[in-house]
């Protein structure tokens, strides 16, 4: 069983919303900082969002910011995603990702840093 599996990804007219799920398996989410990250081909991945371990403070990449809600959901294992005002510049593939750091870590070029565990990730298409 993989350890991160996401979920809730599709086809979303824009300006509507989908959310998206990451639930893990053999360990507990609430132990681990949790993020969000987008990939398009031919582009460089992303960080989409964090959440930290602890105080749950949340962080969002300037592209989603009002538009997108990450939150846990310690009893069912997992976390969610909600994007709402969704537009074409939204598709991608969504991956979840966990570090044991109690805090989202950054490294100088800014960029989201997960190391112990990746989802396969979950495809979310903008059309009309």
């Amino acid at each position: 069983q993989m350890p991160l599996v996401e979920s809730g990804g599709g086809l979303v007219q824009p300006g509507g919303s989908l959310r998206l799920s990451c639930a893990a398996s053999g360990f507990r989410l609430e132990n681990y900082v949790v993020g969000w990250f987008r990939q398009v081909p031919g582009r460089q991945r992303e960080w989409v969002s964090c959440i930290n371990l602890r105080d749950s403070q949340t962080y969002y990449q300037d592209s989603v910011k009002g538009r997108f809600t990450m939150s846990r959901d310690n009893a069912n294992n997992m976390v969610h995603l909600q994007m709402d005002k969704m537009n074409p510049d939204d598709t991608a593939v969504y991956k979840c990702a966990a570090d044991r750091r109690p805090t989202c870590t950054f490294n100088l070029d800014h960029r989201l840093v997960m190391r112990d565990y990746w989802g396969p990730g979950t495809q979310v298409t903008v059309s009309s």
